[in-house]
């Protein structure tokens, strides 16, 4: 648990904030971003007391059950591993739903069932405010939240710890593991036990990826083109596993140079290609034997191009695309994702690019590819086609002087939004704006009521 002073300081915080104020002091940043997204964004009511109930969503992968079924044994076993931890563990999937509780006695699990702790709960920043289980779904490495650090006044009893399973190749996340302590400190063994056991399911989640690639490789190598035709075969992120040299040329990746493991696969040069491949994998998971063709411009070369896309199966589990530009069979259309000629203002000799930084490698983003960018301090965290990166960019600032003549507004003095990115615009309490973007996932970012006006004129509203 917190110290007195920190435990009084968290409090005095809490009740600041949820009263209003844009900022306060003594609160990890990581917990003040998450109280930040409650009030904002989710607008989660701080005195809640019990989680929602469960809403159905749509079928899952086989991943899914895997890492499902690993987390369930590990969580069996977690108060032996960590020494008698007092308290429940449980299993989420990818959406906060608790699948499985278990429990260091049947005190503890009534005391956690009061609160909706259990199975048939959604547990999600957006439906529970700032929790271990939700706050870890928001986060790709550990978290810890103590006491008065929960958004929720009726959670704040609780010490919680939770670690998200994320897939290798798109980075959702699978599934939470979570341990829960009622009004009691967790070990300092806690958080790199849940990172040892997200990193050893992850990365058989890589192996499985690595040979989805593999197999994406022979589907290349067995798909029937006419001779010079441009063929890549793309991962579920819209990643290039393999390209032949027609085909590199319009990607901006190596030619005929597998790059099998999710890690090393080449990002594409082309900005509608992630949206393109998320729309056919939506068709393909509804029917099969789908397949569909649509235009696409190649900005570097400022033309606009037809490909047809073939997907991908092993058993029934949809692994990724074939794309065969040049070629448009009779099949689907796919609707266009949102290609732009030349003349719109876009250069196609030297792309505009946004730089920024994954792991040890930088990435180039087209401006078109990046759905919002967020603003830690200094640092620029950039939402985009390619995952959720960290901009070279120093300052928020900069970033929007960088982009000010691309399509972004500033929407609030920590978000910078691209405008063609958004698919929705949400009134909230008291007259507050949200966007909603136009990603798979919910995906919403708020509004400053002094950018309010100007976010209306610039939209047409």
């Amino acid at each position: 648990m917190l110290s007195d002073d920190a435990l009084r300081t968290t409090i005095d915080a809490w009740e600041r904030f949820a009263a209003g104020a844009e900022s306060v002091r003594g609160v990890r940043p990581e917990i003040l971003m998450s109280w930040y997204r409650c009030r904002e964004e989710y607008a989660v009511d701080p005195e809640l007391d019990r989680a929602p109930p469960a809403a159905e969503v749509g079928a899952h992968s086989m991943d899914h059950d895997v890492v499902y079924t690993e987390l369930g044994g590990q969580a069996a076993s977690a108060v032996r591993e960590l020494g008698g931890v007092e308290g429940v563990v449980t299993v989420t999937d990818g959406d906060g739903r608790i699948l499985g509780t278990w429990g260091s006695s049947n005190y503890v699990l009534t005391l956690a069932a009061e609160s909706n702790l259990a199975p048939w709960s959604t547990w999600s920043e957006w439906a529970s405010g700032t929790n271990g289980m939700g706050t870890a779904l928001e986060s790709h490495r550990p978290v810890l939240v103590r006491g008065p650090e929960h958004w929720c006044r009726g959670f704040q009893g609780w010490v919680c710890a939770g670690v998200a399973v994320r897939d290798a190749v798109t980075h959702d996340p699978l599934a939470v593991l979570n341990i829960s302590s009622w009004q009691a400190s967790l070990s300092d063994a806690v958080l790199p036990w849940l990172g040892k056991v997200a990193a050893t399911t992850e990365a058989k989640l890589r192996q499985r990826a690595h040979l989805s690639g593999t197999q994406l490789g022979a589907a290349l190598t067995d798909f029937r083109a006419a001779p010079a035709t441009a063929v890549a075969a793309v991962d579920l992120a819209g990643n290039v596993v393999l390209a032949n040299s027609e085909a590199a040329v319009l990607l901006g990746t190596p030619a005929d140079q597998p790059a099998y493991s999710p890690t090393h696969r080449w990002t594409p040069q082309l900005s509608t290609l992630p949206r393109l491949v998320r729309r056919a994998v939506e068709r393909a998971r509804k029917d099969p034997s789908w397949t569909g063709s649509t235009l696409v411009f190649v900005p570097f070369l400022g033309v606009t191009i037809p490909v047809s896309v073939h997907p991908v199966f092993t058993g029934t589990q949809l692994i990724g695309v074939l794309l065969a530009f040049g070629a448009s069979d009779d099949t689907t259309a796919i609707d266009a994702p949102e290609a732009e000629p030349a003349a719109s203002g876009w250069p196609s000799s030297v792309p505009t690019r946004v730089v920024a930084q994954r792991d040890d490698r930088w990435v180039l983003l087209d401006p078109r590819e990046i759905r919002f960018a967020e603003a830690d301090h200094n640092t620029v965290w950039l939402t985009t086609d390619q995952g959720r990166l960290v901009a070279t960019t120093r300052g928020l600032d900069r970033l929007e002087q960088q982009l000010e003549d691309k399509g972004f507004l500033r929407v609030h003095r920590r978000f910078l939004v691209n405008l063609g990115r958004v698919r929705e615009v949400e009134q909230g309490f008291k007259g507050a704006l949200f966007l909603a973007t136009d990603a798979r996932t919910r995906e919403t970012i708020p509004v400053a009521r002094r950018h309010a006006t100007q976010l209306k004129q610039a939209l047409g509203l």
